[in-house]
């Protein structure tokens, strides 16, 4: 099993993915640079966060031209696995392998902190062992993840079980004060049509250790592997 941690200039959290693949996990991991054009044989590949070309114009507006993404999006349209975390998800929504946008936090600034987060669609390759509204916690660390799409596009989302995360409290409630920046309808991670690209804001592979405060994000790694080996 093989994952692919994509690296732009300017990646910060792809080490953290890499060590949640390869030395937590056990399985094979490779860093792919933004200039390449294939995947190095991969079966699962994940776009980290971090700032990619400083976020100028917009975040993830510069990278979604990488030549890798070519490759990126070709292994998505073939049903391969794509998880893109935080500006990774920036990424995929820009490249429009994802719907909506990015806004600025709703309160101006950046939030760094451990955060709740219900599990609302367990048919993904990183949810697979999930079980349905499990709450999750785990970190976030970004100034521009308020998510949005026009209502139109949201309700759909919505109605095709295409919202995979949300922002919760500890209990699994929804309420003003679990949303750390404003996204609309609580919407922390979504998914495509296809059910087999998943962008999401907090940090997964922040969380596959309990001393790190939480072990809950080894749960995107497991199932990702058990996914693929289920074929």
């Amino acid at each position: 099993m093989k994952f692919a941690i994509v690296v732009f200039p300017g990646s910060n959290c792809d080490h953290d993915a890499y060590h949640a693949a390869r030395h937590v996990l056990g399985a094979d991991a490779t860093f792919v640079w933004h200039k390449e054009t294939d995947l190095a044989g991969a079966d699962i590949v994940i776009l980290p966060g971090g700032f990619s070309h400083g976020d100028y114009l917009r975040t993830g507006a510069i990278a979604r031209f990488s030549p890798v993404m070519g490759a990126v999006a070709a292994f998505a349209a073939a049903g391969g696995p794509v998880l893109g975390i935080c500006n990774g998800f920036q990424v995929l929504l820009e490249a429009g392998l994802l719907e909506g946008a990015m806004l600025r936090n709703a309160g101006l600034r950046f939030v760094c902190e451990h955060v709740h987060v219900r599990v609302e669609q367990t048919s993904t390759p990183f949810t697979a062992l999930a079980s349905p509204r499990q709450v999750l916690t785990i970190p976030i660390a970004h100034g521009e993840g308020n998510y949005y799409a026009p209502p139109e596009a949201v309700e759909r989302l919505e109605a095709a079980g295409q919202v995979v995360f949300r922002y919760v409290t500890a209990d699994g409630e929804v309420t003003p004060e679990a949303n750390p920046n404003g996204s609309v309808n609580h919407i922390a991670g979504i998914t495509n049509a296809a059910r087999n690209v998943v962008g999401l804001m907090p940090h997964p592979e922040r969380a596959c250790e309990s001393v790190l405060g939480s072990a809950d994000g080894l749960l995107f790694f497991e199932s990702a592997v058990a996914a693929v080996k289920a074929g």
